[in-house]
């Protein structure tokens, strides 16, 4: 990696003209051309690792770009395979994602019993390995595409969510990723009493301590976890529970590994980024449920920059602002004007601060946060371009 600005490009979802040309397709395919796909070679293998969703969750990136993804991979002469967990790959034709629809086919990323991966070193906070998927491990490139949503584990699901956890088998995805904010001591069983653990569980909104009496242990589920610190003015007179801004960063730092695990794996020039800032929601896909868009539609994002394609993301989304209306009822969102923080922060609490795995990525080595934003087909641009004639059916028809 250098030192100068990394180029992010971007399409916006705002168009100039009643015309394709000016439509956010044509701009993918402009980004697709300025990524230059020419350093992926002839029978490469292609890992285009993407969500595709779980149940009812649909809001993946939609089918028709994926499609134009492949088929620009596939005039390179290489061989794409769309990858996510093997539960999202054997539903995923219920939200139509089909080797026919996709145009290249749909692989489990960790075998058919989530269990295919290779072993890597981590060493970090009690854990001391990560089983990385085997089908990322044995492909020749990388497009990560993801679908930019909020994250109610670390604030914002985009390019390093999409293969820090994605990319790693079911053990590392579940058991490692979401219980590594309790290596970080927050409660002292010494100092309570099983009375006063069952008025902790009973003070949380979210529903997020549990407490399991005879073991007499009390947790809390950091994913779930907003910050609004009623179970510490729940505690007051006791002192036996802490919330710290590390039981939260660990997830972020924790992802900057995996995904630093993923990269490694791939020559520099064989990776590309592109995210999508579409029905962006509160929470993941894998929830399994269609959601609100809280942040309306800004458009698509291209780099060759994990960190820069994310920095420039969060900070297209800190400037559009949260569109309260859609924010649903169950989250008690931070709306102060007055009080600093990102809006994925407003929705899951000030310590899931969504630069903070950025910030990490880059330390490690992953890329910059400096960027030079390129917007391509602009509606300034295609304002002045001369528009089609004839009606919107140019096709044969059977009319």
């Amino acid at each position: 990696m250098t030192n100068s600005p990394a180029k992010v490009y971007f399409g916006s979802i705002q168009h100039g003209a009643r015309a394709k040309f000016a439509s956010i397709g044509a701009k993918v395919d402009k980004i697709i051309e300025l990524l230059d796909l020419s350093t992926i070679e002839k029978k490469d293998k292609v890992a285009i690792k993407m969500h595709l969703g779980f149940g009812d969750g649909y809001q993946t990136v939609p089918v028709f770009f994926v499609r134009r993804i492949v088929e620009a991979i596939k005039a390179q002469g290489a061989f794409p395979f769309i990858t996510d967990n093997p539960t999202s790959v054997y539903n995923a034709v219920y939200r139509g994602y089909t080797q026919e629809t996709c145009g290249c086919p749909l692989i489990p990323i960790s075998g058919v019993k989530d269990g295919y991966s290779y072993t890597r070193a981590a060493e970090f906070h009690g854990v001391t390995e990560m089983e990385m998927a085997g089908a990322l491990h044995d492909a020749d490139a990388l497009v990560d595409l993801s679908h930019v949503k909020g994250h109610n584990s670390c604030g914002f699901g985009g390019a390093i969510k999409n293969i820090a956890l994605g990319g790693f088998a079911a053990n590392t995805r579940w058991k490692k990723y979401h219980t590594v904010g309790q290596s970080i001591p927050y409660w002292d069983p010494d100092k309570c009493t099983p009375q006063h653990a069952r008025k902790l569980v009973k003070s949380c909104p979210q529903k997020a301590i549990s407490y399991d009496e005879k073991k007499h242990k009390l947790t809390i589920s950091f994913d779930i976890c907003n910050q609004c610190m009623e179970c510490i003015k729940a505690d007051e007179g006791v002192g036996c529970l802490k919330i710290q801004q590390e039981n939260f960063s660990v997830f972020q730092e924790l992802m900057a590994i995996g995904a630093r695990h993923i990269l490694n794996t791939f020559d520099e020039d064989k990776r590309f980024f592109i995210s999508f800032l579409l029905d962006i929601t509160a929470f993941c896909d894998c929830w399994g449920f269609g959601q609100p868009h809280v942040v309306n539609d800004i458009g698509v994002l291209g780099s060759r920059d994990i960190v820069a394609i994310e920095q420039a993301a969060l900070d297209l989304i800190a400037k559009e602002g949260l569109d309260e209306k859609m924010i649903p009822p169950f989250i008690k969102a931070n709306l102060d004007p007055l009080v600093d923080l990102h809006p994925f922060a407003r929705l899951h609490g000030p310590m899931k601060n969504p630069y903070l795995a950025v910030q990490y990525a880059e330390k490690m080595g992953l890329g910059t946060s400096e960027y030079e934003l390129i917007e391509v087909l602009s509606p300034e641009e295609t304002m002045k371009m001369k528009p089609p004639k004839g009606v919107s059916e140019d096709e044969p028809t059977f009319f």
